[in-house]
């Protein structure tokens, strides 16, 4: 049987400037211990801003998506505009503030937010291709916008729900380890740390979401 390739999408390094870093690194052990591959990719963008992640303050510097996605990735990483979903059969989105920061304007614009638009394309290119698209914790909101009447999840918080109701999609409140699923259109999301979770329960959603991606893949 050949073996499933994956793309990973990041946002950068640290929950609250970039991906999360917990749930990049659980995704791709998942992904590895059930047999598949991985491919990890990243938008060649400068970061919105930086986050001192000690203090939480906003720090005065610049950094780039793609280099810090790198750290990550122990540097085997591509940019994002190099992600042909016809070389994959599936997609995932971890999640983490770069989701809703770089990789949308979720966290700024709410209902009026705008997605990246290569990342929007890889999107609306694997969805075209019928192929399973996976996303954690916030980043559930980015396939919400791009993709419209799709059932998923962020857990079960009702104000975040209601925005990504009106985008067009269907909430499926979920607590710690569970996942949604979308069997028609190939969605499976996890709420990950939209949750009080531990490591532990954070790998468990995970696992059980890549499990289930896996099932959906053709």
């Amino acid at each position: 049987m050949k073996t499933k390739k994956i793309a990973v999408v990041l946002s950068g390094c640290g929950v609250f400037d970039g991906s999360e870093i917990h749930e990049a690194t659980l995704t791709l052990l998942a992904i590895s211990r059930l047999g598949a591959e991985y491919g990890i990719y990243a938008p060649d963008i400068e970061q919105y801003h930086v986050v001192n992640h000690l203090t939480g303050d906003v720090m005065n510097e610049k950094r780039n998506v793609l280099v810090e996605s790198a750290r990550i990735a122990r540097g085997q990483i591509q940019p994002l505009s190099n992600l042909n979903m016809s070389e994959y059969d599936a997609l995932i989105i971890p999640g983490g503030y770069g989701a809703a920061k770089n990789l949308s304007t979720f966290a700024f614009d709410g209902d009026k937010m705008k997605v990246l638009p290569e990342l929007e394309k890889v999107i609306i290119d694997a969805a075209r291709q019928g192929k399973v698209i996976g996303a954690w914790c916030i980043a559930p909101a980015i396939l919400a916008k791009v993709l419209g009447n799709i059932a998923l999840t962020i857990g079960n918080d009702t104000n975040v729900a209601k925005t990504l109701e009106s985008f067009g999609a269907k909430h499926v409140n979920t607590g710690n380890t569970e996942v949604a699923v979308d069997t028609e259109n190939k969605i499976v999301t996890t709420p990950c740390y939209m949750l009080e979770s531990s490591i532990a329960q954070i790998y468990d959603g995970i696992e059980n979401a890549v499990k289930t991606m896996l099932k959906l893949m053709i």
